[in-house]
């Protein structure tokens, strides 16, 4: 419970319409979209770093935990207040303060979403290249937390390739940069520390983000077949010729269909998986390699390969891979993502082991994922009204990232742990590792007050993990 002192204080720094206390809207804070929940106890907006630093000052006071919120698009339960207490949410944090195009960098509140970063700049010919599949409503903030991905990742690199620096908040309420605008700065990298550390260690305030210019030429391409390992094994054909497209996204014939019942983007009804992929770059190389993989996929047997004729045919086809997740919820009242991470080339057993798994639990599962760096999204579809399918449905989860990890590959790519993963960490990491993550994780946040039940294992459920959260003296890891 928060205490209501502490409640009150908070009150009087938000103003009437800072802050959320009614169950109500406190509801709509108790989940992301994994499927777990948990409510906090109250919900603050802060408009600039001096509040976030008076909200953590408090917290520390009282010894109330916080959890920070972007737009709650996570797949990993990251934002899920799980020892309920204060959930700050950015939404109003959300000004772009410079752009800064002679140098490619732009300077974040972190309420920023995704897409506007690049609509702000796009008419200049630049673009911010991390493109998150939610990128529409996701925040810069969150991305930063969760070190997000999306398709393109495969030629540029996940959020911590694309951030340059950060203005974080400690639980303690004091504050600090990290990086800047400068490249390769002296020290010790605690930008690329705090990416990714899904807000255990601080609450991220600011970000400097690298920019980039619009290629001069892009290709988008649909390899279809009948076959979803031929789909898999074209990909590795692909990057055994040494050629690098910007995006490798992989449909099977059950998510496809989904996705074009919904959207109409042109993906054909009958085929057993496609393979969207794009090239940018120099024109002549665009059109040498596109005409490479058209080779590559007809040789492993793709039954044909469409090339997008114009930006129209290109955005729709985009369309369709974007607006897939949407798509699955008018074919089933609820689904489960995962995010496991394969070598390339154990991409068509895995889909196979997956297949598999669906059987054993009477499951659907689709799949739609990143193809060129083998970062599968395995898609469970379950009733929660139906009993013992969401126990089911966990069961499912749980062995395919099991089958990951035996195959050399890892329990996420870009979906973050969470709370929905962090009892697999000991399965991937040694024991030696694990309690380095922890040293750090109490260097930053020794009350253990920042997002609790994340990431490192706790082998306790979330009221286990409740009052020992809320006592400063005895955290639990």
């Amino acid at each position: 419970m928060l205490p209501a002192e502490a409640k009150k204080k908070l009150i009087t720094l938000m103003g009437q319409r800072g802050y959320l206390d009614l169950s109500e809207d406190l509801s709509l804070y108790e989940y992301d979209g994994s499927i777990d929940k948990a409510r906090p106890d109250i919900v603050v907006f802060p408009r600039s770093t001096e509040d976030v630093v008076r909200i953590a000052k408090i917290s520390r006071q009282y010894g109330v935990p916080i959890v920070g919120r972007g737009a709650g698009t996570g797949l990993s339960g990251g934002s899920i207040p799980r020892a309920g207490g204060i959930t700050i949410a950015f939404a109003r944090m959300n000004r772009i303060l410079e752009i800064d195009l002679e140098n490619e960098r732009a300077v974040l509140q972190p309420g920023v979403v995704n897409l506007d970063i690049t609509l702000a700049v796009e008419p200049r010919g630049y673009f911010y290249a991390p493109d998150p599949s939610s990128q529409r409503a996701c925040t810069i903030g969150g991305n930063v937390s969760e070190n997000a991905g999306g398709p393109h990742t495969l030629a540029y690199g996940v959020t911590t390739n694309h951030v340059l620096g950060l203005e974080v908040v400690l639980p303690d309420g004091s504050v600090f940069m990290t990086g800047g605008k400068e490249v390769d700065l002296a020290g010790y990298d605690l930008t690329g520390l705090l990416t990714g550390s899904e807000g255990t260690m601080a609450l991220v305030t600011k970000v400097i983000v690298r920019l980039m210019r619009k290629p001069e030429a892009v290709k988008t391409l649909l390899a279809i077949y009948d076959s979803t390992e031929d789909a898999g094994e074209t990909v590795a054909e692909i990057t055994a010729r040494a050629i690098t497209p910007v995006a490798i996204e992989m449909l099977d014939g059950v998510m496809l269909r989904m996705v074009e019942e919904a959207t109409h983007a042109g993906y054909p009804m009958d085929a057993a998986a496609v393979l969207l992929i794009e090239l940018e770059g120099l024109g002549e190389a665009v059109e040498q390699q596109a005409q490479q993989i058209q080779n590559v996929a007809i040789g492993c047997r793709a039954r044909e390969v469409r090339v997008a004729k114009s930006t129209e045919e290109r955005d729709l086809l985009w369309k369709g891979r974007k607006n897939a997740f949407g798509a699955v919820g008018r074919a089933s009242p609820s689904y489960y993502v995962q995010d496991g991470v394969v070598p390339r080339t154990q991409i068509a057993p895995t889909l196979r082991f997956i297949g598999e798994v669906g059987k054993k639990y009477e499951l659907t599962i689709s799949n739609i994922f990143h193809a060129g760096d083998g970062n599968l999204h395995p898609i469970i579809l379950f009733d929660p009204r139906k009993p013992g399918d969401l126990e089911k449905t966990k069961a499912a989860g749980e062995e395919i990232l099991t089958r990951c990890i035996s195959v050399g590959g890892s329990i996420t790519g870009e979906h973050g742990v969470g709370m929905e993963k962090n009892e697999m960490m000991d399965r991937l990491f040694s024991s030696n590792t694990l309690d380095m993550m922890r040293n750090f994780k109490r260097l930053f946040d020794p009350d253990n007050r920042l997002n609790p039940g994340k990431v490192l294992p706790t082998g306790k459920g979330c009221m286990e993990i409740r009052q020992p959260a809320l006592a400063a003296h005895s955290p639990v890891y």
